[in-house]
């Protein structure tokens, strides 16, 4: 109901559901809850690790951040650290919005989005007049892929855990392809996203997509969704269809499907890629920074965290340092795989 009232996009991580399964896996997790005139004011998930450090509840993974508190609630996020025993409290994905935390903004990004409210003819006809190429391109693919290959078929909401487990090692593959940290390689978010592909809530369940060629799954995707956003998360496709385009396709037909069930975006989540690039047709805005409060554990937590994130930020907007970056990653992930 609070979260309800505040406007925002109902995203799927900022529900209950998603915070209850998040503390099956990380025993630090902790909800701190307001009380005001003796009904619940607000809601503060978070994890607490050494010295009092706090951070966004299943940071790393969580797409979107922040407390759920009622209008006008009076207290200051130092207020906040204090009540929760906290020094510092770090988040990557603060959503728009949460102006408790805005002045704790260390750097800002967008999260490119698809809009489908008005149902998804009318964003095709959208795609088709901004990016006519591309959507003409994807389509002929499909088709091609029809041809060549065999029937398409496309499930929006698959419940065989066989799918997920195949959509976990295509991304884990392309995690090492591309020398970047295998998520699915830390036991806690493999068991997450296990945990999550069986809840099934109003506003959160994991919803698993897979896009088919006769019965062989060929690209998929695994996500969020309440009743009115879908939080695009793990997308992946089998590197052997490649020319075929098949995350497009998928992306396509994803956005088809949450249109019919009411959905009224998509979240492609934070960072710049081609793909969304093609496929967007506006952006949320997120954060990352950490709110602290005076102390020594403060000072410590400055000191371990803070460098690490200014150089990211350095080279992450500087586009020639960020391309060198990339390949040199890409260059480590086909050594690893020798």
């Amino acid at each position: 109901m609070l979260r309800a009232k505040t406007g925002l996009p109902a995203s799927p991580f900022m529900e209950p559901e998603f915070t209850l399964t998040v503390g099956r896996v990380r025993p630090a997790a902790r909800v701190a809850v307001l009380r005001q005139d003796g009904e619940d004011a607000g809601f503060f998930p978070y994890e607490r690790g050494a010295l009092g450090h706090g951070r966004a509840i299943g940071f790393g993974v969580s797409d979107c951040q922040g407390a759920v508190l009622k209008s006008g609630l009076d207290i200051t996020a130092r207020d906040l650290l204090r009540a929760c025993s906290l020094t510092a409290w770090e988040f990557d994905n603060l959503e728009a919005g949460q102006e408790l935390f805005t002045p704790a903004v260390a750097e800002g990004f967008d999260s490119p989005v698809i809009e489908i409210g008005e149902g998804y003819d009318v964003y095709e006809e959208q795609l088709r007049g901004e990016s006519p190429k591309f959507l003409k391109s994807t389509l002929a693919k499909e088709r091609k892929l029809g041809r060549q290959v065999g029937e398409v078929r496309f499930v929006f909401d698959e419940r065989d855990p066989a799918m997920l487990r195949t959509l976990m090692e295509w991304k884990s593959a392309q995690y090492r392809r591309t020398g970047r940290r295998d998520r699915f390689a830390k036991d806690w978010i493999h068991t997450l996203v296990g945990l999550l592909h069986e809840t099934r809530a109003p506003g959160c369940s994991g919803v698993l997509s897979v896009l088919y060629v006769e019965d062989r799954p060929i690209a998929a995707h695994f996500g969020l969704r309440s009743s009115t956003v879908l939080s695009c998360w793990f997308p992946a496709y089998d590197p052997e269809f490649a020319k075929y385009s098949p995350g497009l396709i998928l992306h396509l037909r994803m956005a088809e499907a949450a249109a019919a069930e009411g959905i009224g975006m998509l979240d492609m989540g934070r960072g710049s890629a081609e793909y969304k690039d093609s496929l967007k047709t506006g952006q949320l805005r997120v954060h990352e920074g950490s709110s602290t409060r005076p102390g020594a554990g403060a000072a410590l937590y400055w000191v371990s965290r803070e460098p690490s994130r200014r150089a990211h930020g350095f080279v992450r907007n500087r586009p020639r340092l960020a391309g060198l970056a990339q390949q040199t990653l890409t260059r480590i992930g086909k050594l690893r795989g020798n």
